[in-house]
């Protein structure tokens, strides 16, 4: 080793930080100057620029709204044409209920057309309709059809004494009124 390689390697005396780092400088902040027509071209650009963003936050606001109202739109065309198709079967149903009404107790026909009804009760719940229960309950002019009244003092006033045709209900949607005689 030389005697210039022997100088500079650490001694016992010498701090090793003290060799390998050499003080640094204390930096500055640089500055410039700006004319007023260079602040007023970089206000006009900050404008611009927020503008810019609240323009695209307001047709990101309006698409996700038309995103929103097409769903919810085409949920209730699917409930729309479900319910629309749903309605002349419960004319089918009626029919069959006045069929199996033709027949006495324990007649083959009257249990074979019991269940067919029984099962076209199975697959309209299937579909979320259900049967509006309506006998013995207060009079509901959103849910009921008074076709009757009757005079009874032994029944609590506005109650349904007598269902003549069955209401449907899907979710809050009423098919078909009750048909009832309401008491007085």
């Amino acid at each position: 080793m030389s005697e210039k390689e022997k100088k500079d390697l650490p001694t016992e005396e010498t701090p090793v930080e003290a060799t390998e780092a050499a003080p640094e400088a204390p930096q500055t902040e640089e500055t410039y100057t700006l004319t007023r027509e260079q602040m007023e071209k970089m206000e006009q650009l900050a404008q611009m620029l927020a503008e810019s963003s609240d323009k695209y936050l307001r047709l990101a606001a309006e698409y996700d709204n038309y995103r929103k109202r097409t769903v919810k739109e085409k949920e209730g065309l699917y409930s729309a044409a479900k319910a629309d198709t749903v309605k002349p079967f419960l004319d089918v149903y009626d029919n069959l209920i006045r069929g199996a009404a033709q027949y006495s107790e324990g007649d083959p026909n009257r249990t074979g057309l019991e269940m067919i009804c029984k099962q076209f009760v199975e697959v309209l719940a299937k579909l979320g309709v259900t049967e509006i229960d309506a006998l013995g309950k207060p009079f509901d002019p959103q849910l009921h059809n008074a076709v009757m009244h009757v005079e009874d003092e032994e029944i609590e006033e506005s109650t349904v004494v007598e269902v003549f045709q069955k209401g449907f209900i899907m979710g809050d949607k009423v098919l078909r009124f009750a048909m009832v005689k309401v008491a007085n």
